[in-house]
């Protein structure tokens, strides 16, 4: 039997730090998931490595950053000879599992990576890589479209088993379609927009789905987990166990019960637009398109809402997050059954947040705020005490190493990440600063080139750089937490400004590629 901890990562999809109980929500309900909070350590600063779900999704399994990794921004894979925690941990012995939304690779209907021949004939150029598109087809919805279960390539950077959901909310595709096909004849009918029931809810993206309680995502990612949590019983290899809800991402389609379990007049939209002292182009942008009564098109495009569409996405979100509560108390309970709960450390994380009604925005989007870049972290552990914070910087590029080095285990040379294995135990953090790397793969309103951008956060400021931008922004986080006056042309700010560029760019430096290790001086 090993004496290595068995490891089981529960991740949401979209959620903001203070959306516990255990962060202080005045209002939402996650009893199961503030006694992880009570059995481990919570963590009141962790940021993410670039605020986009599939980026940050490569930033935590490699321990690399997203200019590195090669998934700089939704719509590319993480390259498929790239190192993952998860290969080390597999090497070592370990059984693996991904369930859930995984994100490493595109899961649209267009094809995730050209071939060469494809990139020329239809683009006129060729990439500086070749490429063989055929490796990043796996996420793709072909593979989900018979009653036969779709088989993954092991391991599949990592993981040798794999229940996959793609996409969000009512929509979600993957091993999730399959199985509600063979689930229910009115499967189709389920995820018909134009089928929903009747509300009175006016935000966009509200949709009241027919789908029952036990067939949707969340509950398919729980019966998944829990039966893998059951093979484990017998089993003297230690397990990863990778689970992963696509909620409490928009669009807000909370089913049964959790519609109606809570209502927006309980929820306070207390950091409205006007707040913003001196709002950025795409801030200012944002409230003339409300104005206009414009929503955008593409549902993956944040917006800014009126106050009353706001309390109702907190509401419909409320309600996602307790199912997703309620879905990791059963989980936790098949780990105590399983006889492995005294030797499994139990990670609660989020891949990125949610402006959730901050300046009036929902959604995640090229504005930089604490609400996109802070998420929530736990961390319990059976050899350490419970009901801890720890309060210096980490960040989702440092979870690779961390992981690694409380398993015993030498991590790849290359790996950027910082072990923060010491604030779980008492001690101070490794980090004096956390870069977040942000570039998106499409022009947005208000700035008028593709936005790419360095978010640098220390515990005083937080700053962000525009590359081909003439503009910039600059916080102070202890005097304004909330991130409300931008210090950027100030004069009187200008000492802060400058110690901030250089740390950025010693980040920077921080972050270029280390790999290969060099086997000869030439």
């Amino acid at each position: 039997m090993s004496d290595r901890p068995n490891i089981l990562y529960i991740i949401t999809d979209q959620h903001r730090a203070d959306w516990l109980g255990c962060a202080g929500h005045p209002v939402v309900k996650t009893p199961n998931i503030d006694k992880l909070a009570e059995r481990g350590t919570r963590f009141t600063q962790f940021h993410v490595t670039t605020p986009v779900c599939m980026p940050n999704r490569g930033a935590i399994f490699t321990g690399r950053y997203p200019s590195v990794n090669g998934l700089r921004h939704n719509g590319l894979p993480l390259p498929a000879d790239a190192n993952t925690f998860v290969d080390i941990l597999r090497d070592a012995g370990y059984r693996t599992a991904a369930i859930g939304k995984s994100h490493l690779q595109p899961f649209g209907h267009t094809p995730a990576v050209r071939t060469d021949e494809e990139r020329v004939a239809n683009d006129h150029f060729p990439e500086a890589k070749k490429c063989d598109g055929g490796k990043y087809t796996h996420e793709h919805p072909s593979n989900y479209e018979t009653g036969e279960m779709f088989e993954f390539p092991k391991p599949y950077y990592g993981f040798d088993h794999v229940r996959m959901v793609t996409h969000h909310s009512d929509q979600c595709g993957g091993h999730y379609l399959q199985w509600l096909r063979s689930k229910s004849n009115n499967w189709a009918s389920y995820r018909d927009r134009n089928n929903q029931l009747p509300h009175d809810y006016t935000v966009p993206q509200a949709y009241r789905m027919k789908t029952p309680e036990e067939l949707y995502p969340t509950s398919y990612i729980k019966e998944e987990a829990k039966a893998y949590l059951a093979e484990q019983k017998d089993s003297e290899d230690p397990f990863f166990a990778f689970v992963s809800f696509p909620d409490p991402h928009h669009p807000f389609t909370p089913p049964g019960k959790y519609w109606d379990m809570y209502d927006p007049e309980d929820f306070d939209v207390d950091l409205p637009y006007e707040a913003h002292k001196n709002p950025p182009p795409q801030l200012a942008r944002w409230k003339e398109l409300m104005d206009q009564g414009e929503v955008p098109k593409n549902e993956q495009q944040s917006f800014m809402a009126s106050t009353q569409q706001v309390k109702e996405a907190m509401a419909l979100t409320a309600g996602m997050m307790t199912m997703i509560d309620d879905a990791v108390g059963e989980i936790l309970e098949s780990l105590e059954a399983a006889g492995k709960l005294d030797n499994t450390i139990i990670i609660f994380n989020s891949d990125h947040g949610d402006y959730m009604g901050a300046f009036n925005l929902l959604l995640k989007g090229p504005f930089a705020h604490d609400s996109v870049n802070r998420v929530p972290f736990i961390w319990v552990d059976p050899t350490q005490e419970g009901g801890k914070t720890a309060d210096d910087l980490a960040a989702s590029v440092d979870i690779a190493p961390t992981i690694l080095e409380r398993c015993g285990l030498t991590p790849y040379y290359g790996i950027q990440g910082r072990s923060f294995l010491n604030q779980i135990k008492g001690g101070e953090g490794a980090r004096d600063f956390v870069l977040i790397e942000h570039e998106e793969n499409k022009v947005y309103p208000g700035l008028d080139k593709r936005p790419n951008m360095r978010h640098l956060v220390t515990d005083t400021h937080r700053m962000t750089v525009y590359k081909d931008l003439d503009m910039g922004e600059l916080y102070d986080r202890e005097a304004d937490p909330n991130e409300t006056k931008n210090l950027w042309d100030c004069p009187e700010s200008a000492a802060a400004k400058s110690s901030m560029m250089f740390t950025l760019s010693q980040a920077m430096l921080d972050a270029i590629e280390r790999g290969p290790w060099p086997k000869h001086f030439a």
